[in-house]
């Protein structure tokens, strides 16, 4: 038996584009940093829910949450989780995907058999992609109330793998695809293959057997089914010739097991991406009794526009993985011109000081060699924080929650910075919290956090004339929140800026400004639990306040708990 790989896609929400994998058998999802998942989303519960593993599969369980828990639009306390169901939290929107290691493993056993090997059989009936998709006439309707409910389903079934296709994983969507086939048609064994772009090679994908059938042969399909369907876009039924002598009472073996197969084209917008192929299968060696069909014309004209949503889902899929990548190459592009731009800058700093320092050393003056000196030393300073936002910003990372006194955190910020504020003639004071407790939290990293806004604070007074920047701390365990606030009264916000603020590379300081302070702080509180708010007015000034959690330390194991 496969072992169960199972995951969250974040399509909605704060954490939109992550993927969660359920390893554990409890999984608790919410608000706080403890949780397995934690969801920086302030609508959801700091304990909010938890996924269970059984060993028939993934149940959601609501802890009670504020906002309960959604899947399919529908609230509930306890549901087992489907593949492909939209869980809802808050403003959270995750697609739940849960796939077997076994189906995995029976892609091994897919070939395709030469037209030497395979056993003679006709084809029956032909059906092109334009009369499949055709919609039924009302007469048609009354003559097949199975088929009218059958093709009723196909928008729910083109929802669920568009849904799906977000996971930006082909294999998981076909395999999806597969499963709802066989909700509709009673078929033993079952192949969805893909044409691979470069060699136009048909690639099995996901391949499913009846629930019951014991089966871990070969699944060999015939090629000059594959041919006809890609050649001709035409959806075929096809049956071993009833007049062969091998159907006689005493029964035969057939070759390749196969009594029935549907194969159809999975017409695109743009082509033929690939195929779908399904069959009832009797294992060679056994002896076949006569039967009656399982597959007809309506089966096939089912599976036409079955295959039609489903190269409309993979067509998506495709999109969105080459529009993900674009971006993620534009981005590369765009951060490597920004971060060459300030380098270039650091370093025509550092090369003019090296310079004074030259100049210096040849007349022995030494003040010059001082001024050479201070300039070098202070764009190693601007370099060094480039390079640490830089690796900050980089990549997600859990806080190391230690006991700390942020009040001691925020008092190393201001002393670190006070020389910075004195050159731009800016009274910098701090007014710690006298009721501050020692709570968990990563001290190095608040430590980066505050000190990036607090030289933000700085640098928006240096104009002014009697620049101010007032860094406060507040302890409140009512609410179960620390806040670090950060007032200043120096050029403000415009309106249209407010935004794009805390996004990557946007600077209002020009050439001295690298555009990555701000949200690397934004990021740090995030995973903390917390987020940083900011109220600003042109021309009056600006207050930032970065809240996190309080998480205490139990005095009897020093275990940590958060404040209910």
């Amino acid at each position: 038996m496969g072992s169960r790989m199972a995951s969250l896609f974040v399509i909605q929400g704060r954490d939109q584009g992550k993927r969660f994998e359920l390893r554990d058998s409890i999984v608790a999802l919410g608000r706080d940093a403890q949780n397995t998942i934690q969801l920086h989303d302030g609508e959801v519960s700091r304990h909010h829910a938890e996924i269970r593993s059984e060993d028939d599969g993934y149940s959601l369980v609501d802890l009670n949450s504020s906002n309960g828990c959604f899947i399919n639009n529908q609230r509930v306390t306890q549901q087992v989780l489907r593949s492909g169901d939209r869980l809802q939290l808050g403003r959270t929107l995750m697609i739940f995907t849960d796939v077997d290691d076994a189906s995995a493993q029976l892609l091994e056993e897919v070939d395709i058999v030469s037209r030497r090997q395979e056993s003679p059989s006709r084809i029956l009936k032909t059906v092109s992609h334009d009369e499949g998709s055709r919609i039924l006439t009302p007469g048609e309707i009354v003559e097949s109330p199975w088929l009218a409910r059958a093709r009723s389903n196909l928008q729910v079934m083109y929802h669920t793998a568009l849904a799906v296709s977000h996971t930006l994983d082909i294999d998981q969507l076909s395999q999806r695809i597969l499963e709802l086939i066989f909700e509709w048609v009673e078929a033993d064994r079952g192949c969805l293959m893909l044409v691979d772009p470069e060699t136009e090679a048909l690639v099995p994908k996901a391949r499913r057997n009846r629930r019951g059938l014991q089966s871990d042969d070969k699944m060999e399909i015939s090629r000059t089914i594959l041919d006809y369907v890609l050649q001709q876009r035409e959806g075929v039924l096809t049956s071993d010739a009833r007049e062969d002598q091998r159907w006689d009472a005493a029964g035969s073996i057939v070759k390749l097991g196969v009594r029935e197969a549907i194969c159809v084209p999975m017409q695109g917008r743009y082509g033929i991406v690939g195929v779908i192929y399904v069959d009832t299968y009797t294992p060679p060696g056994r002896f076949i009794q006569r039967h009656a069909n399982r597959f007809n014309e309506e089966h096939l004209k089912l599976m036409i526009a079955i295959g039609h949503q489903a190269a409309l889902a993979v067509e998506d899929t495709s999109y969105y993985s080459a529009m993900v990548q674009a971006e993620r190459l534009a981005a590369m592009g765009q951060t490597i011109a920004t971060l060459s731009h300030h380098i270039k800058n650091i370093l025509q700093g550092i090369r003019g000081g090296s310079y004074l320092i030259e100049e210096g050393l040849k007349g022995n003056e030494t003040e010059i060699i001082r001024k050479g000196w201070r300039i070098v030393e202070k764009n190693q300073e601007k370099i060094s924080n480039l390079v640490m936002d830089m690796l900050t910003f980089s990549k997600e990372r859990a806080p190391e929650m230690v006991p700390a006194n942020m009040n001691d955190v925020v008092a190393d910020v201001v002393e670190l910075t006070q020389v910075r504020a004195s050159d731009a003639a800016v009274r910098l004071e701090f007014r710690p919290d006298p009721g501050m407790i020692e709570l968990a939290f990563d001290p190095d990293a608040m430590h980066r956090a505050i000190l990036n806004v607090v030289t933000n604070a700085i640098d928006a007074c240096e104009k002014r004339p009697d620049g101010a920047v007032v860094v406060q701390t507040e302890c409140d365990l009512n609410a179960g929140v620390i806040r670090i606030g950060v007032r200043d009264n120096g050029e403000g916000i415009l309106p249209e800026d407010l935004r794009r603020i805390f996004s990557v590379f946007e600077s209002r300081k020009g050439s001295r400004g690298t555009g990555l302070g701000l949200p690397v702080s934004q990021k740090i509180l995030r995973e903390h639990g917390g987020d940083i708010l900011l109220e600003s007015t042109p021309q009056v000034g600006s207050r930032f306040t970065l809240q996190l959690p309080a998480v205490r330390i139990a005095a009897s194991d020093r275990t940590m708990s958060g404040l209910e």
